[in-house]
């Protein structure tokens, strides 16, 4: 029998620990060698779905409730390692946790007697993380998209400029007609650059603002920047616009049509002009916009390959190699996804699934 002072003590320490686990914010288990349910908190009860007749339960009866597939293997290791285990797991409420698993000693025997398992909760240190990386691709892809994207317009006026050094200045309406067109390819430049860059604004730091915009005028935007390119491989355009309203970015649409159709020009069949077909049409939740042509074609090992960063499909084509890859990045982080059907000298076809707003 027990002095009474020590039964004292012992009924002390169990009501200290009663009203530690009553108050804790912190959802926590207490698991038995056995790896039976012997106590938890109230957060724990409420995060993982618990009840009162749970207590007495083996962990593998209920584990399905903490959404982990891998918590007996982990419980059972601290048990027979007598060591800390710490890890990251997502609840079923869809929620972070740091999950540190505690090994609970006997000091007389120096066996595991149990386990205790903290739960930490980090969603929004994970949140964080994921919007850093989205930022970081955004920048990325931004800083890329300005590169990519000038490249033409910037080769005209350069082009343009050694042929106005070497014009006669005789001919005031020949060179009337030659300077609009070096302002011209001028602003375009200069627009271009203000859209790209322009998308710092408040909350939406680095994001492109989405509006809703009309269709038909982006892709004559597109035309009259790619107009040296359609003029010199005599590219026949034509649409057929089924959905003419889209709530996009105006950068990133104009993007995913510059690169679509400027690389249909570029990839024509020798000796044969570019014949280019652009369609919008609704399915489902998407908006497809599609961009097909008669071109040299793409082979079936490829057709995933074209959309790696710096692939390059023929190599005495001039490109850097990042065009599709661009619109990927574009498409992909706005929710949509992007395919291609194509057979080698039989043309391509790309389609473009944006989420419809």
């Amino acid at each position: 029998m027990q002095p009474p002072q020590k039964k004292k003590n012992i009924t002390e320490l169990n009501d200290e620990l009663e009203n530690y686990f009553r108050n804790t914010i912190i959802p926590q288990l207490f698991v038995d060698a056995n790896l039976l349910l012997q106590k938890f908190t109230p957060p724990a009860m409420k995060q993982f779905n618990l009840k009162k007749d749970d207590i007495g339960k083996s962990i593998i009866d209920i584990k399905e409730n903490f959404r982990f597939h891998s918590i007996i293997e982990n419980i059972q290791q601290v048990i027979d390692s007598n060591e800390i285990l710490e890890k990251e797991i997502q609840t079923t409420d869809m929620r972070w946790y740091q999950m540190n698993i505690i090994p609970y000693e006997n000091r007389q025997t120096k066996k595991t007697n149990g386990v205790i398992i903290t739960f930490v909760d980090i969603t929004r240190r994970i949140k964080d993380l994921k919007e850093q990386e989205k930022l970081i691709s955004d920048h990325e892809t931004l800083l890329d998209t300005i590169s990519h994207d000038i490249k033409t317009p910037l080769t005209s006026l350069v082009l343009a400029i050694e042929v106005f050094k070497k014009m006669s200045f005789t001919d005031e309406k020949e060179f009337q007609s030659f300077y609009a067109l070096v302002e011209n390819i001028t602003k375009k430049l200069q627009n271009l650059i203000n859209e790209l860059t322009d998308t710092r604004k408040e909350e939406h730091k680095y994001r492109s603002e989405e509006q809703l915009l009309d269709f038909e005028h982006v892709l004559e935007d597109v035309q009259l920047t790619l107009t040296d390119n359609i003029r010199n491989s005599e590219a026949i355009i034509k649409s057929e616009v089924n959905v003419s309203e889209i709530t996009f970015s105006r950068r990133k649409l104009r993007s995913i049509l510059f690169n679509l159709v400027s690389n249909a020009i570029k990839f024509k069949k020798p000796g044969m002009k570019p014949e280019i077909f652009i369609k919008t049409e609704r399915e489902g939740s998407y908006i497809i916009i599609s961009v097909k042509d008669n071109g040299i074609g793409i082979e079936p090992e490829k057709q995933k390959a074209i959309f790696s960063k710096y692939y390059r499909t023929e190599n005495e084509i001039e490109g850097s190699g990042i065009g599709l890859y661009l619109v990927k990045e574009i498409v992909q982080n706005s929710g949509g996804k992007i395919s291609v059907e194509s057979e080698k000298g039989k043309g391509s076809e790309f389609k473009v699934f944006l989420k419809e707003n």
